[in-house]
């Protein structure tokens, strides 16, 4: 099909370099390569069998039909609960939102708020859909740069730098995808001091990773430590991290009730409900007892000083530590002008990327997926067998550059 019958919106976005690198290293592994793909922002293990049971019983009740667009009200009771126990935030049925998982709920977000100019500050780097989804809303991503001597996390000096009159949108991700940084309350309350003074400024705040955390950090959400700004926040989460539920694909999000309503009427001309059965999967899931998740972030933990152990001794790379998520974001900026054994030079992440897929079969995510060049994100949520051998590829890689 020519171009020239796609939209001008279509042509400028791009598919998600994450499921790019996962679809390639699956390609590569049927085609009989010896491949360890750490693109995947995936955990391993499976679905708690408590939470399979409830949608099985679902099936059997008949619990198939169409509900409420944005989702049954059990569910929104159990979310309600959950923000009220866990975030000290309180809301209602009609400020509560279910989608089919939490991309939905921000795409949903910036197509009922966004006009033609207004801007949303991202700070990079960023999970790689944010700047995508405010240019299908035809709104205009603007960048943030963090430095990995600040643990990749925005100061409201940085912020304060890029607001002006266009700003619609603020976006914050805690713990991050890709660098695994987590804001603290005292960072949150510093930001939140600065956006008290601009009211028309809305705050979204990404929390899926919020239950994946390590070494006693303390989690907390920016409505929560700056109560004032609620009433323009959507906090948004889901269960596909933290219960192993990515293909049930189900989101949510607690906000202002006219914005809730916006995003529903967005969500009735597309997908309408979430699937019936995960929603009252995801209900088992918010209901029950989670002892699992301690065990899973015991497991997490593990493989988090695994990896980083061997990325940290490998020629030119250099990783902070992550205090949550199950990704790390090492520099390879001391490989960048590096020749491989075949003459080619490494002049950035792509390339560094591109070098591990074909001479060490490790499948990466280049850091300008992310909006940062000269890094690469690897996941960990895979077992402890594969890590250390993929961590093995990538320390003799290294080594053969010169």
């Amino acid at each position: 099909m020519k171009n020239n019958f796609i939209s001008e919106r279509v042509q400028n976005i791009k598919p998600s370099p994450t499921m790019e690198v996962t679809s390639k290293a699956r390609e590569l592994k049927e085609a009989g390569h010896d491949i360890i793909g750490l693109g995947a922002g995936e955990p391993d293990f499976d679905t708690p069998t408590h939470i399979k049971e409830a949608a099985i019983e679902a099936i059997n009740q008949g619990k198939t039909k169409y509900t409420a667009v944005d989702g049954i009200l059990e569910l929104k009771e159990a979310i309600i609960d959950k923000f009220s126990r866990e975030n000290n935030l309180l809301y209602n049925t009609n400020q509560v939102s279910v989608a089919t998982g939490g991309k939905q709920i921000l795409f949903n977000a910036f197509q009922a708020t966004l006009n033609k100019g207004d801007e949303v500050i991202i700070p990079a780097p960023y999970w790689v859909s944010y700047p995508d989804m405010v240019i299908l809303a035809e709104g205009t991503p603007v960048f943030i740069e963090t430095k990995k001597e600040n643990n990749f996390k925005i100061t409201s000096d940085m912020l304060n730098k890029v607001i002006n009159e266009r700003t619609k949108w603020i976006v914050l991700n805690s713990p991050s995808n890709p660098t695994g940084a987590c804001y603290s309350k005292k960072e949150l309350i510093e930001i939140g001091k600065l956006l008290k003074k601009y009211e028309n400024i809305l705050i979204l705040t990404d929390d899926i990773y919020e239950k994946i955390i390590y070494e006693n950090f303390v989690f907390s959400t920016i409505a929560e430590a700056v109560p004032s700004l609620k009433s323009r926040t959507l906090t948004v989460n889901g269960v596909s991290k933290a219960f192993s539920m990515t293909g049930w694909r189900i989101g949510y999000a607690g906000g202002p009730e006219s914005l809730i309503k916006s995003m529903a009427k967005i969500q009735s001309q597309s997908t309408s409900n979430p699937t019936t059965i995960s929603q009252y999967a995801a209900l088992k899931a918010l209901t029950s007892p989670s002892s699992f998740l301690k065990e899973n972030n015991t497991i997490f933990l593990k493989r988090r000083n695994l990896i980083l152990d061997l990325v940290n001794s490998s020629k030119g790379l250099e990783c902070n530590v992550p205090s949550g998520a199950f990704y790390i974001f090492p520099s390879c900026e001391g490989l960048i002008g590096c020749k491989t054994s075949k003459g080619n030079i490494i002049n950035n992440s792509s390339d560094f990327s591109k070098y591990l897929l074909e001479e060490a079969g490790v499948a990466v995510v280049p850091g300008i997926a992310f909006g940062l060049e000269n890094f690469f994100r690897i996941s960990y949520a895979t077992s402890n067998k594969i890590l250390e051998e993929a961590g093995n590829r990538i320390f003799n890689a290294c080594k053969l550059l010169t």
